[in-house]
């Protein structure tokens, strides 16, 4: 039996991976399952919704507390050091997800470093559960490379078999200098590259209704347009001159603007937006609210500050649910045509 540990950051496409290599080594014939040692719950969800999806997807008959037996949250250490008890229900729940199967895809946790402090990371993990491992680099910029080699390092260093890097969500304008540049680079320290995925709307483009989730708050108009789906987020921390030239520029956009800013929620509403984000808890003018209505965006009232509400957005990514057959034909074909998957399998212990 093999076993896949994919790691990666917030917004580096795992569940998307997770999808495309599952179904297309069952497409090979082999018999996979799907493990996410640690989950995370939503508003909507006390389990791991990627735990949801794979179930769906293989099959499989366990019940999702052994598909995901630990459920952590940002303040998980308020019950303190319960690391050898949640290691035992890991290895236990392995146990029975890996029996009668020929690969077992294993999911990290939303960040590769979560439970650190407490020797639960992902590479830690992967050693384990004795998985080889993968890392998937959403590149924005030369940092982000920088951060992918860090964990790259980090991973080994504990013993890990990491079979290489997959560049994701790549837009056109940066794949000639992923290719030319941060895949020698890679190469030079002993890094592989395994794939270089562009970047597709329909795997990448968060929905209101998940900004919803994130940040919670209250939902003042667009019930019935959630499944608008975002592309950009533009922070109205500007004058009304200076605005009108971002918000014609951004196309299906969050816009962040304080409850008071009714001029520029106002403006925000004759470009392309998605949804509106109210910060500070603050009512808008019922001017913004009517002409929303009539335009049918979503505006979503919250209580943080603008720069929290915009920390909290930089987790957000697209997700994939049963019922959407093109991401999942689209998980499949990124799988197919951009990564080396057969040399992923050959390679996986």
């Amino acid at each position: 039996m093999k076993s896949l540990y994919i790691m990666g950051s917030v917004g580096s496409g795992k569940t998307a991976m997770a999808v495309g290599l599952a179904l297309k080594f069952k497409q090979e014939g082999l018999k996979v399952a799907y493990f996410k040692p640690v989950g995370s719950t939503t508003l909507t969800s006390k389990a791991d919704e990627d735990a949801i999806l794979m179930k769906e997807l293989l099959n499989m008959p366990e019940p999702l507390e052994i598909i995901s037996p630990i459920i952590a949250s940002p303040l998980y250490l308020s019950r303190g050091n319960r690391s050898t008890e949640m290691l035992r229900a890991i290895k236990e729940a392995f146990t029975k997800v890996s029996t009668n199967t020929d690969i077992v895809i294993i999911d990290s946790a939303i960040y590769p470093y979560a439970l650190s402090t407490i020797g639960l990371d992902s590479p830690s993990l992967a050693v384990e559960l004795n998985a080889s491992a993968i890392y998937l680099i959403n590149a924005k910029n030369d940092y982000t490379l920088d951060e992918s080699v860090f964990h790259n390092r980090y991973i080994q260093s504990h013993g890990v078999n990491l079979l290489g890097n997959i560049f994701t969500h790549v837009p056109i304008p940066i794949q000639a200098k992923i290719e030319g540049v941060y895949k020698p680079l890679l190469a030079d320290i002993g890094f592989s590259t395994l794939g270089i995925i562009p970047k597709q709307r329909v795997l990448s483009s968060p929905s209101v209704a998940q900004v919803h989730e994130l940040l919670g708050g209250e939902l003042l108009t667009g019930e019935d347009n959630l499944d608008l789906l975002t592309e950009d987020i533009i922070v109205g921390a500007m004058t009304i001159e200076s605005a009108l030239v971002h918000l014609r520029r951004g196309n299906n956009k969050i816009f962040l603007i304080g409850g008071d800013r009714a001029d520029m929620a106002l403006a925000a509403l004759e470009t392309s937006t998605s949804v509106i984000v109210l910060t500070g808890g603050l009512y808008p003018d019922v001017k913004v609210i009517n002409r929303a209505m009539e335009k049918g965006v979503p505006v979503l009232l919250v209580h943080y500050d603008t720069y929290t509400a915009i920390e909290r957005l930089s987790e957000l990514a697209g997700r994939i649910t049963p019922k959407n057959q093109n991401c999942i034909r689209k998980a499949i074909e990124n799988v197919e045509r951009y990564c080396d998957w057969q040399g992923i399998l050959r390679e996986c212990k």
